[in-house]
């Protein structure tokens, strides 16, 4: 498939179009393809004779979890032969998300998304499409087992688009850098955004992506936002201000576009009368180096990046005892004080000859991003656990190493290119490390050419020229700074040194590092691989940052000044040397440390009484939580988290009630009610809710998803609920949380409604008659805190 400049157009919404043609409430689009197969292909064909020069097929959710396996064949068959029969210039397989989170946020493994998307795209090469479209994505980790299915199993192009809030981030917080430098990097053939908004709400972001993308961009925006008029779903905005507003995407450089829900083949026309009227726009991205986790970036360029250095067994005896014993505690501590004392990158090194290094690798990197947004560096001499760092790896990891070997460039460098890192380089070959700097010099200019051959552009490659120790090898000292100079001034690649290793042997080694660090951020060092929680060597970072002007203002080294002085930093590595028996539960909260959280507690409750640690602990660091997540501070995974490490100790407490404080406990008379109401099988968000609500201490009955309206009504009357949250993601399926409130009422019970999902607004709850309206999980607690202070007070 051809993208070099040229204009390609997809088709509009088939949801939309279906609900028209008569698909009910909570029936399965899919299955249209086998039971109304002239009403697919004609809609189809509606697009193409628009001008359509790609028709997606129905097929968006055609997955295990949602679509009987036996059935799975015969729909993507016959979705793929519909949209065929429309005769458009290629067919694309449209594959959306599972539907459930993958892990840590929810339980769905990586392998588990992997097998459910190869399914569907070893059927869809099968069958005939022309490429897979990956659309509506919030999750980078369920992209990257996406995009794999399709490149590992077919030879097919995969297009990816993300779907943003009007936060500018997705659902689950990535922001449109992130998603940009992520999958472009792993090697999709075109990138962009779909869904949630409409054209006008989605050109800020759009404008981002075009900024770093170097593959085409794609747009498929809504036609609007929807509203409710005479209870019916409309999208407002009109064919030709959606042309106008697509139009100020194109003259910025967008290639590709379309249409999502409430767009139609008259939107597909104007479009195309767009398209034949333009010119391509050429655009010029920045080349940038850069690493990414799930929900951060850290570009390297003009500033000075701390790798965090604690995540590594050499020389430190605790480290490799949590290792052998598989103490993540101890780990997941290490990784926490350096990201709070301001690394940027955290390498993580985990290689004993005792343990399974690869399955150790997975398990850590896992963790670690399960409670910190810091991206790592994978730092290993097996290949094996690279590459299966690499593979579970959620973002654009830093990968550590490869050298000037012949045999070691083959075997990294494909990993490197498969899984989309920026590689790190050391300038050692099969001689050992040379001794001049014209020798390293030439061994880092092999690297890089060799790199290129992979297609790994010089800006996904830094440099280590190596430091010898200056107890045993002082002329090498020099001789590592020369080779900085070199690659900054005739390689022009970003560098990494690790520091720590020039003052091996040596008294006093924090004041060799620091004054090391100072020389070779002179001759040209990027990224200096530290320990963090050494004060001089942080005080000396922030002091340079000022000097090349990273640090605007000197605010940042003002603000660390101030709050950590010697005396300040002494006592508190002392306190975090000792800390794993008293640990503050708050902490351990704020930090999404699950792994602690009973245990602390078990102890506190010596001396505590449940509901006591409940209201001192648990509310105050939920609320600090929350708060910071309201401030784009903290984003879904690590609100989460935080919810999972409450959740496990409140399991602890229940069991310690005594009679009198089960009496006591607020959550025998504060009863909520959840459900995604009948004919939506969408429970994500809903279940996000639940765990947060259990954590402030309220009682919810779950009822799942696809709820029958009689069985609301029933478990109200049952359990004596007086509050009542109802979810619902489909605008179809909304009328149905209407039915359900007036079912409510209509049996006279006294019950309050809050409503949330992703198509509701304050509006959507007017006309379903709830009381409250809840954007996310936080506002459920403060609805449901303001409700039963009002009712029992």
């Amino acid at each position: 498939m051809n993208l070099d400049n040229k204009f390609i157009l997809f088709d509009g919404a088939m949801g939309t179009q279906l609900q028209v043609c008569g698909l009910s409430i909570g029936e399965h689009p899919e299955y249209f393809n086998l039971s109304h197969p002239e009403i697919v292909q004609n809609i189809h064909k509606n697009y193409v004779n628009a001008g359509a020069d790609v028709i997606t097929t129905n097929t968006f959710q055609a997955n295990r979890k949602k679509i009987k396996q036996k059935d799975l064949p015969s729909i993507i068959s016959e979705a793929i032969s519909h949209a065929k029969s429309a005769k458009a210039s290629y067919v694309a397989y449209d594959m959306g998300p599972i539907g459930q989170l993958l892990k840590p946020m929810g339980t769905l493994s990586f392998d588990d998304a992997y097998d459910l998307f190869k399914e569907q795209v070893v059927l869809a090469e099968r069958f005939g499409a022309d490429l897979v479209v990956i659309e509506t994505i919030s999750d980078l980790l369920e992209a990257k087992a996406a995009i794999l299915a399709v490149k590992e199993n077919t030879q097919l192009p995969v297009f990816v688009t993300m779907s943003y809030q009007a936060d500018l981030r997705t659902f689950v917080g990535v922001d449109p850098l992130t998603a940009t430098l992520t999958l472009q990097a792993l090697g999709v053939n075109a990138l962009g955004v779909n869904c949630s908004l409409g054209p006008i709400e989605l050109l800020p972001i759009v404008e981002k992506i075009l900024e770093y993308a170097k593959v085409p961009v794609m747009v498929q925006a809504n036609a609007g936002l929807p509203e409710i008029v005479d209870g019916k779903t409309i999208y407002r905005l009109t064919v030709k201000e959606y042309a106008q507003s697509v139009k100020k995407m194109i003259d910025k450089g967008v290639r590709i576009v379309g249409g999502c829900c409430g767009t139609t083949p008259e939107f597909t026309k104007a479009l195309r009368n767009l398209l034949e009227n333009s010119k391509i726009v050429q655009t010029t991205p920045k080349d940038v180096c850069a690493v990414t986790s799930g929900l951060k970036t850290v570009i390297l360029d003009d500033r000075l990046t701390l790798i965090g250095e604690r995540i590594n067994p050499t020389g430190k005896k605790l480290l490799k005892e949590a290792l052998r014993n598989q103490n993540l505690a101890y780990i997941l501590k290490e990784g926490v004080a350096q990201a709070n004392a301001g690394a940027d990158i955290l390498d993580v090194n985990v290689g004993l000859p005792e343990i399974d290094e690869g399955k150790m690798m997975v398990r850590v990197v896992e963790e670690l991003q399960a409670i910190l947004s810091n991206p790592l560096q994978i730092d290993s001499s097996s290949l094996q656990a690279i590459e299966q760092g690499a593979r579970y790896y959620n973002g654009r990891a830093l990968i550590n190493s490869v050298n000037g070997k012949q045999e070691n460039i083959e075997a990294i460098l494909p990993i490197v290119k498969k899984y989309g890192g920026v590689v790190l380089g050391l300038c050692l070959d099969e001689r050992g490390i040379p001794k001049t700097a014209l020798e390293r010099f030439t061994i880092a200019q092999k690297i890089v050419s060799e790199a290129k051959k992979y297609g790994i552009e010089k800006s996904s490659v830094v440099i280590d020229p190596l430091v010898l120790t200056a107890s045993a090898q002082q002329n090498q000292v020099i001789v590592t700074l020369e080779t900085l100079r070199l690659l900054k001034k005739k390689l022009k690649v970003k560098t990494v040194v690790g520091l720590s290793n020039v003052s091996f042997g040596l008294p006093n080694r924090e004041l060799l590092n620091t004054t090391f660090l100072a020389q070779a951020v002179g001759a040209g060092l990027d990224a200096p691989i530290m320990n963090p929680l050494n004060d001089l060597m942080m005080r000396t970072s922030q002091a340079l940052k000022v000097f090349n002007a990273q640090d605007k203002n000197s605010v940042a080294y003002i603000e660390y000044i101030s709050k950590s002085d010697e005396a300040k930093a002494k006592s508190t590595q002392s306190e975090t040397a000792k800390k794993e028996d008293t640990q503050d539960l708050k902490e351990i909260i704020l930090t999404g440390r699950k792994e602690l959280s009973a245990e602390v507690v078990k102890k506190m409750l010596k001396t505590k009484t449940p509901l006591a640690i409940v209201n001192e602990f648990f509310i105050p660091a939920l609320n600090e939580v929350g708060a910071k997540f309201e401030r784009g501070e903290l984003f879904l995974p690590q609100l989460m988290q935080s919810a999972e490490t409450v959740k496990n100790a409140q399991e602890l407490l229940k069991k310690h009630l005594t009679s009198s404080e089960d009496e006591e406990d607020p959550s025998n008379h504060r009863k909520i009610l959840l459900a995604t109401v009948e004919g939506d099988i969408h429970d994500i968000g809903k279940n996000i809710v639940k765990m947060i609500l259990e954590n402030y201490g309220f009682q919810v009955f779950d009822l799942g998803k696809d709820v029958p309206i009689q069985s609301v009504v029933d478990t109200i009357c049952e359990h004596d609920i007086r509050l009542v949250g109802l979810s619902a993601l489909m605008t179809t399926t909304v009328q149905n949380m209407k039915k359900t409130i007036e079912a409510v009422c209509d049996a006279g019970l006294d019950v309050a409604f809050f409503v949330g999902g992703a198509v509701l607004n304050e509006e959507y709850r007017d006309f379903v008659g709830a009381d409250y309206y809840a954007k996310d999980a936080l506002e459920a607690v403060k609805i449901a805190q303001k409700f039963f202070k009002k009712t029992f007070s």
